[in-house]
């Protein structure tokens, strides 16, 4: 499970064009497109057992593909109800059990909503949640990276710097940046060169350059309106502006998992490879 050593594209969950919709068979497909990694979806619910995640580990490192898993949606680490908040931790732990098993070393989730706590009430109690999760996982051995993704509306906790201050505090947390969400959630700001340039400085003030090192990040098109994300489109059919955002990785010597999430997941995949190679 080491990070890479350079960027690497692929798509969340299994490419539309696999023969079967299993995380093998997306492993298959993913190394025949000439892609290099996949974000296995645990997005239902974590349902692969300890003998499957076992042959996904093997499959993956037969055929040099890197892993990551974005967990379940129900988690809301600022949920009003305590039952509900050890659920979304036992959904963090799960990913993180059946995600180690596999080969995956970065587990993506949406942390949590404000509701109407104040900002900074959600971040100190994420924060501790996270802190005692991590260290859970530090005695059962479990190695990964816990990925709070930024978030595409802002009644939604994970802001690019809440979510990259929680990787500066904690030992083995950083972020997971969905480029479409920050878009979103600007209302249609940060789409420009110099505007994810901003945010890959800030990543590397604040992280240092092992942040741009080992950076786990989320591109597709985004429909929105005033009020945030609405629904993800394929690259083409938005106004993401996609060559923009590979000219700024490249500069800035990005590493790391580039996860497509078009709905077309494996032709934009294969958009933004082309467009980054060709820089």
């Amino acid at each position: 499970m080491m990070k890479p050593s350079q960027l690497l594209f692929g798509t969340a969950g299994t490419p539309k064009s696999s023969r079967k919709r299993n995380s093998i068979s997306g492993i298959e497909r993913v190394k025949e497109l000439g892609l290099g990694c996949m974000e296995l979806e645990f997005v239902r619910g974590v349902k692969m057992g300890e003998a499957t995640a076992a042959d996904v580990r093997k499959r993956s490192q037969d055929e040099d593909i890197s892993l990551s898993v974005h967990g379940p949606y129900y988690i809301n680490l600022n949920s009003q109800e305590p039952e509900k908040i050890d659920a979304s931790i036992e959904r963090i732990y799960r990913s993180s059990r059946i995600g180690s098993l596999c080969g995956a070393r970065n587990i993506v989730f949406h942390p949590a909503y404000y509701h109407k706590d104040q900002p900074e009430k959600v971040y100190e109690k994420v924060f501790s949640l996270l802190e005692q999760l991590e260290s859970r996982l530090n005695d059962e051995g479990i190695e990964v990276i816990l990925r709070p993704e930024t978030t595409g509306k802002g009644t939604q906790f994970g802001s690019l710097e809440e979510n990259v201050r929680l990787g500066a505090e904690l030992e083995n947390v950083l972020p997971c940046i969905d480029f479409a969400h920050l878009h979103a959630r600007s209302n249609g700001a940060e789409n420009s060169y110099d505007e994810f340039s901003a945010t890959l400085e800030l990543v590397e003030n604040e992280l240092g350059r092992e942040g741009l090192d080992d950076m786990h990040m989320h591109v597709s098109g985004i429909e929105y309106s005033e009020k945030g994300e609405r629904n993800h489109l394929n690259l083409d059919d938005s106004d993401m502006q996609y060559s923009e955002l590979m000219h700024a990785l490249k500069d800035f010597k990005v590493k790391g998992l580039l996860i497509c999430e078009s709905p077309d997941n494996e032709v934009d995949a294969l958009l933004l490879k082309t467009t980054y190679d060709r820089l």
